[in-house]
């Protein structure tokens, strides 16, 4: 997971410490004497957050301020450009502070967030709101057929009155004030959401008192648990974390039904009404504040805003596209239930198959059928080696960059990592930040943040990070990686490498559609399991051997298992995101447990045995990770990546002029064009949806 970058004009709020420092001795006062202009951890405080956002915050209101009182008639220099370098210490500490708060968090950083939200929602309505300086922009936009512009800059003009209107530029005195406050009032609830999130997921972990419990699990997965009970002060137990998703990795090998039934309630409850860190009211306003939002802005619900600009345009689009492979999924998962259930009355188990059985039993078909062990895969999936020769492998195959550990490079946490990225020619590309474990102060899921947007306007380069949340291992233990860990390598690295190639002017231009936005990543996956990659890092992490070619073989044939489940739980919880942004702004506060399952059973998609992949209470991303009636884009952005992969199987795979025309004109040109001419220009026409049915084995 990913959020898309926040335009300069509508950048989201941030904290600001308690304690200001003498303004002299504040790291982002100046910008960074580091490598690629990267965070000064080894000088940075919490404490130098909320005076550098204030000092930020005054700063772009007086660089605005000059620009919309310009005597001179508006141009594009002394107005979008003008724009496009305003902000600039807002934007350096912000981009550091919320990549901060969501990796390694505190209350001192949360408390920041809660004063400044508000402060930066009100200096954004500032500017968005500006009439001057939207007459300004419009003079441009009318006139910009004929000012001669390149593409590039054409399309920040576009963006620019998008953005505008979008914001409510065309609205009269009333509505532009009741806007303000309905903007307001959402940015306080969102770091309320976040710090009720995190409290309850850690509050939700399970406390395990008998390791004979365990039974199943892997040694080193015993002893990380063990190793996060004592960080806890739980002596002689063992503590299961949660990860932000339903369902949790333990459930697939605890043999235990009590405990898995236990790990799979806590899971689910978190966050709920009867939670004391309950999200529930907090989420009930946020669907209504944004539908009322969305009316103001004339438009029917919140979904129809959000996707308006959007390569779906529609809500409708996005459904339809949804429940059409919902429909599939769910005709393959009733096979997988009935495959499991018959294993459970083969072995006399005398149940049922529950929600909490679901992956334990799955693991135990795919072994009999296709005699496949997680557990006798995860020792070649070694985590450095995967990064090294896989990930990093297959983007020099691809596109000839190289990569080499930069230890000089301050960072965050000692967990945190630092390449340093060069081109074919030898030429800087940027800095990549690896965080790869979890740990209580960390968001939960997977994602890609960036400190330094690459602009050639500002001479900067990217400087990029990838978040995970995979079990930390013992000391002295390997990190072995399950072969869904592999996948989000894969995937977030796509991410990075989209900022690593962006190649623009204008800061602005780095701005992409949200379903666009998960395609590069959702397409670097497939090279996972190409099979050159997969030689290069699937290595026992002991004897280094290869994994053997029967092993190889039987993962290749087992490579559509399961995918009714996956596919169900995604699009329940694609359709959950879309049942709450499709309400319309007179809807009353909602039960958010009643709406959910009303949601699910009139989308056909309310199933005991498979729950949403993330419920209302802990579902992230649409609440504060900007995904807000847009989670369908990961499906479609899954049917671009399958059809785009289909073009690599039919050129020769993995060659180095299929990756540097993948580069050139899929990854490098952001900002140009409409992002549905980009897939075009790649692709030769339209995507279609068969290669996307065909991979999961559901046609």
């Amino acid at each position: 997971m990913k959020a898309a970058p926040v335009p300069l004009l509508l950048l989201v709020a941030v904290p600001l410490a308690a304690q200001a420092p003498n303004p002299r001795a504040n790291p982002f006062l100046t910008p960074s004497a580091l490598p690629f202009q990267a965070p000064a951890f080894d000088r940075i405080t919490d404490a130098d957050y909320q005076p550098a956002i204030e000092v930020g915050i005054e700063q772009r209101r007086a660089q605005v301020a000059r620009i919309a009182d310009n005597p001179a008639p508006p141009t594009f220099a002394n107005t979008i450009e003008a724009l496009e370098r305003s902000g600039e210490l807002l934007q350096r500490v912000t981009s550091v502070f919320f990549s901060i708060n969501g990796a390694n968090t505190n209350p001192t950083l949360q408390e920041v967030e809660s004063v400044v939200a508000p402060k930066l929602t009100s200096s954004n309505d500032e500017i968005g709101l500006n009439p001057k300086l939207f007459a300004r922009v419009k003079t441009i936009y009318d006139a910009r057929a004929t000012l001669k512009l390149s593409p590039e800059a054409r399309s920040v003009v576009e963006m620019y009155y998008r953005d505008f209107v979008r914001a409510g530029a065309l609205l009269n005195e009333a509505d532009k004030a009741a806007l303000k406050t309905l903007n307001v009032e959402e940015s306080t609830l969102i770091p309320e959401y976040r710090r009720r999130r995190l409290a309850a997921n850690n509050a939700a972990a399970v406390v395990v008192d008998d390791r004979a419990q365990l039974e199943g699990m892997s040694e080193s997965d015993i002893a990380a648990a063990a190793q996060a009970a004592a960080g806890q002060k739980l002596a002689g137990k063992w503590l299961l974390t949660l990860q932000n998703t339903t369902q949790q990795p333990v459930l697939t090998t605890v043999k235990n039904r009590v405990l898995r039934q236990r790990v799979y309630e806590a899971s689910m409850a978190r966050g709920g009404a009867a939670d004391p860190n309950t999200a529930v009211p907090t989420i009930a306003r946020l669907a209504q504040i944004r539908a009322q939002r969305a009316k103001l802005l004339g438009f029917s619900t919140f979904a129809a805003y959000a996707l308006d600009d959007q390569m779906a345009k529609t809500p409708e689009t996005a459904l339809k596209l949804v429940t059409e492979v919902a429909a599939a999924g769910a005709r393959r998962a009733h096979d997988e239930a009935a495959r499991m259930q018959r294993l459970i009355d083969q072995e006399g188990g005398g149940f049922t198959l529950a929600a909490w059985d679901w992956d334990y039993y799955a693991e135990r078909v795919r072994k009999a059928d296709y005699d496949i062990d997680e557990e006798e895969v995860r020792p070649y999936f070694e985590l450095d080696r995967v990064l090294k020769d896989g990930v990093f492998f297959a983007a020099t195959r691809l596109y000839g960059i190289t990569f080499r550990e930069r230890r000089d490079v301050p960072v965050y946490h000692p967990d945190v990592r630092v390449f340093e990225v060069r081109d074919t020619d030898g030429r800087p590309l940027g800095l990549f930040y690896a965080d790869f474990f979890s740990r209580p102060n960390k968001n939960g899921g997977a994602w890609m943040n960036s400190f330094v947007r690459q602009s050639k306007l500002l001479e900067s380069r990217a400087v990029v990070t990838n978040n995970t949340n995979f079990v930390k291992p013992a000391p002295g233990q390997p990190a072995l990686l399950t072969s869904d860990n592999v996948r989000t390598m894969f995937h977030e690295f796509g991410h990075a490498l989209h900022y690593l190639f962006s190649n623009v002017t204008y800061p602005r231009s780095t701005n992409v559609v949200r379903d666009f936005v998960e395609f590069p990543s959702q397409f670097n996956e497939h090279w996972a399991s190409e099979p050159a990659v997969f030689a290069s890092y699937a290595k026992h992490y002991q004897s280094g051997a290869p994994m053997p070619k029967a092993l190889v073989d039987k993962i290749a044939k087992a490579g559509t298992f399961n995918q009714g489940f996956a596919t169900t739980e995604a699009m329940a919880a694609s359709l959950l995101d879309l049942a709450w942004h499709m309400l319309p702004a007179d809807a009353p506060l909602q039960n958010v447990e009643q709406f959910e399952a009303e949601a699910l059973k009139r989308f056909n998609v309310h199933n005991a045995q498979i729950p949403p992949r993330y419920r209302s209470a802990y579902f992230t991303h649409i609440w504060s990770n900007g995904y807000s009636a847009r989670y369908y884009s990961y499906l479609w952005t899954d049917v671009l990546d399958e059809d785009a992969y289909n073009w690599f199987e039919a050129n020769g795979g993995l060659t180095r002029a299929n990756g540097d025309r993948f580069r050139r004109l899929v990854l490098a040109p952001v900002g140009e064009k409409d992002f549905a001419d980009v897939y075009r220009s790649f692709r030769g026409r339209d995507p279609v949806v068969q290669p996307l049915l065909k991979s999961r084995g559901l046609e």
